[in-house]
């Protein structure tokens, strides 16, 4: 009998299975596809079923998540080491940029001092707003990133313990205003609302709302914060050649440390799982209960069935002949571009989708990872090839294939955008689960990130991670909730290493 069994490969998963695995207990994943990493994998055409069918050979793409804010941040990925593990995360002299179609662009560069110079009027405002929160970054995310069910253990910190919680403070009021009608209070012009309105729209909620805030000021900070304490750079980090270098150096480490992953293996039904004393899902609720069914006990099983699904990502990979022609030149700088236009713009058409209309003129999440990773580029006879990739927001099932809309949207702000396009594959948001069964619709967060649901993940009880008996919920389904952290997976696996084998470990 092994003592665990893990379900699903994506970083929660992994992160469960090195934690468990470092504990000296020996451990099986189980994943249903040919690749390994989930959301975090970076494939070429003819990889997996050809999930990048008829691009042009040579390109890798990042399947799901491209730029890493939290890769570095995550108290896991800190434990862990990434650049022990030979991961290489590069910071973009810029985190991202928001195109207006007025005027200049909203930039935000790792450093901040030349963000506020940039933003003129609104500048002393943007510094206040996000400035303390980016010093002591280590405080904001132990809030964001815990259980939700504690007090965060990165918050009392011996050195800095009141610093720490004046800065949590700061964070929670910073919420109050960015999550509400006061939302414009604080600015005079359109650089800085825009700018933290496309970071908010990563939640793809209403806006505003209390989780769109809570996005923009984690990821707002992290762009501006660092460097880490494992030595890195800090800022919205790229992978050198890719999301997959992340997944890659988990299963490395889990392989070290006896664990093993079995690919091609899809779990439907209790047969489908190896006898173990302890099983964690990288899955969503549907999944888990699909599977274990009458097994979970009724009260859990009612509150599994009452979570929500929140609406839906469609996306759009590309092959380009050369950068994309930005109308302003410093958005090229950035590894991350929101492509919405204004806040009021933004905010409309996240709106739209909430009420399942297909916005005219979406937010397009853009990523770039050859802003700062020259690897990803391919040399060709005349010239080079190399990826982009694109999503936007749609309504939950959406069928729609959405290149000739993110391609506008793009070439509203780079004229001459679609001369430099190669190649175009999109998915939508109705076909996101083939690859990966926990976008339920589309739906990348793996349940909708309202403010209800990112407190109340995925049920109100006290132990948001065990389902029943060695049974635990290790998803982005389960608290802090979607993000590239493994945060899920470290907070289950030590529940599980408590509860059923007696062990209790701080760290990896």
């Amino acid at each position: 009998m092994l003592d665990a069994v893990v379900v699903g490969s994506g970083p929660n998963g992994l992160a469960a299975a090195v934690t468990l695995a470092r504990a000296g207990l020996s451990v099986t994943v189980l994943e249903a596809n040919a690749t390994v990493g989930g959301g975090a994998r970076t494939l070429a055409p003819g990889d997996d079923g050809d999930l990048f069918a008829g691009l042009p050979d040579g390109v890798v793409h990042d399947l799901c998540s491209a730029g890493h804010p939290m890769a570095w941040a995550s108290p896991f990925f800190r434990a862990f080491d990434l650049p022990a593990h030979g991961v290489e995360l590069l910071t973009p002299e810029a985190s991202y940029a928001q195109p207006l179609p007025d005027g200049p662009a909203g930039v935000a560069y790792r450093d901040l001092d030349r963000t506020v110079d940039r933003l003129g009027a609104d500048g002393a405002a943007w510094r206040a707003l996000l400035g303390p929160l980016a010093a002591r970054w280590e405080a904001v995310v132990a809030v964001a990133m815990g259980d939700r069910r504690s007090l965060p253990p990165g918050l009392l910190d011996r050195a800095d313990p009141v610093g720490r919680v004046l800065t949590a403070a700061r964070f929670g009021l910073g919420l109050a205003e960015q999550g509400t009608a006061a939302w414009d209070a604080r600015f005079a012009e359109e650089a800085a609302p825009a700018m933290l309105t496309g970071i908010a729209s990563h939640a793809i909620v209403r806006l505003p709302s209390l989780s769109g805030a809570g996005t923009s000021l984690l990821l707002g900070a992290l762009a501006h914060a660092g460097p880490g304490t494992a030595g890195l750079d800090g800022g919205w980090a790229i992978p050198r050649g890719g999301s997959g270098a992340l997944t890659a150096a988990l299963v490395a480490d889990l392989e070290a440390h006896g664990g093993t992953v079995v690919t091609r293996h899809r779990v439907r039904t209790p047969a489908d799982l190896p006898a173990a004393r302890a099983v964690l899902f990288d899955t969503t609720p549907r999944t888990l209960l699909e599977v274990l069914g009458a097994a979970v006990p009724p009260g859990v099983r009612h509150a599994l069935e009452a979570f929500r699904y929140g609406n839906a990502a469609a996306k759009v990979d590309y092959v380009l002949s050369g950068p994309v022609p930005w109308a302003d030149p410093e958005v090229g700088r950035a590894g991350t571009v929101h492509v919405g236009g204004t806040r009021a713009e933004v905010a409309r058409a996240e709106n739209e989708v909430a009420a399942g209309i297909h916005a005219a003129r979406p937010v397009c999440l853009v990523s770039d990872p050859t802003v700062v990773d020259t690897s990803r580029r391919v040399p060709t006879s005349d010239g080079e090839l190399r990826p982009l990739w694109a999503y936007t927001h749609v309504p939950a099932g959406s069928d729609v294939d959405v290149t000739a809309t993110v391609t506008a949207q793009i070439e509203r702000f780079a004229p001459g955008f679609r001369d430099v396009v190669v190649g175009a594959r999109a998915v939508p948001a109705a076909r996101m689960a083939e690859h990966n069964r926990n976008y339920v619709g589309g739906d990348i967060s793996a349940g909708a990130a309202t403010m209800w649901q990112m407190l109340a993940r995925p049920t109100l009880r006290a132990d948001p991670f065990r389902v029943a008996g060695g049974v635990y919920l290790c998803s982005a389904s389960a608290p802090p909730g979607p993000g590239v952290h493994g945060m899920s997976g470290w907070h289950a696996a030590r529940r599980a290493l408590r509860d059923v084998f007696g062990i209790r470990v701080a760290a990896l």
